[in-house]
């Protein structure tokens, strides 16, 4: 299925992203050292119905939760936990909301009190890998286009992007077509059309990049226990060019 949407659909998106970028802001308001990620997860709930939405997560399997908690070597999909954020913690939040049958889903990962240069530094430059990436999302580019941006963006610094996981299209589905790995070539994959609407994700590691499924299920994180990354915007992509329907405010 391809992600090609109307522009009623899309405009119905972008209301769905902005449900979720508040949202978002909202938890990041909350985020502290003595904190747990499962009263993040209850303000995530609270704001995104209390705008009219719904929480995505819920809707893949037996996921129970609003928002995927990440902690230091953990990648993506942890789940929240009764787990106190601790100072120096770094923590990947991802989070997604349906608005009128339509998902949005997004990630930020960030410091919690003070954290070190390294810290900073892998933060910094996953953060600014997705912003380049996004300017790849253009009508008659490729998807390894994105896909080759990820990966310079992440492996010139030293940093491993995480082969096994990938960004997605998005719409009535929160995972749809086409898929967009954080590893590829210039000019390659599908071909990028106008109205499509992309999940990009930088997911990456300090270290290898090798990742393994933990016992609980859901969380999977770093062989190596160096830290993992998480930066994710839905985009919708234009005749004038992508555009960010989950804006971080």
């Amino acid at each position: 299925m391809q992600t090609v949407k109307s522009k009623k659909e899309i405009e119905l998106m972008k209301i769905s992203g902005k449900i979720c970028a508040e949202a978002l802001k909202k938890v990041i308001e909350n985020i502290k050292v003595g904190v747990s990620g499962k009263y993040l997860d209850e303000i995530a709930a609270y704001e995104i119905k209390k705008r009219k939405a719904s929480p995505s997560f819920v809707t893949v399997g037996d996921y129970k939760w609003t928002i995927c908690t990440t902690i230091n070597n953990q990648v993506v999909h942890g789940i929240p936990s009764d787990r106190i954020l601790k100072n120096a913690d770094i923590l990947g939040i991802d989070i997604g909301a349906i608005y009128k049958g339509y998902h949005s889903d997004m990630a930020i990962s960030l410091g919690v009190g003070q954290i070190t240069e390294s810290a900073k530094r892998f933060l910094e430059v996953g953060q600014q890998t997705l912003k380049a990436a996004i300017k790849q999302a253009r009508v008659g580019q490729k998807i390894g286009d994105i896909s080759q941006t990820i990966q310079h963006g992440v492996e010139a610094v030293g940093y491993s992007v995480v082969k096994s996981l990938t960004g997605h299209g998005i719409g009535r589905q929160l995972h749809e077509d086409p898929m967009v790995p954080c590893f590829g070539k210039k000019n390659t994959g599908q071909k990028i059309l106008e109205n499509m609407v992309l999940a990009i994700e930088v997911i990456y590691a300090q270290g290898s990049g090798e990742v393994k499924l933990e016992k609980d299920g859901w969380t999977i994180s770093t062989v190596d226990g160096s830290l993992g990354g998480l930066f994710e915007q839905t985009v919708a992509v234009t005749k004038n060019g992508p555009i960010v329907l989950t804006p971080y405010l």
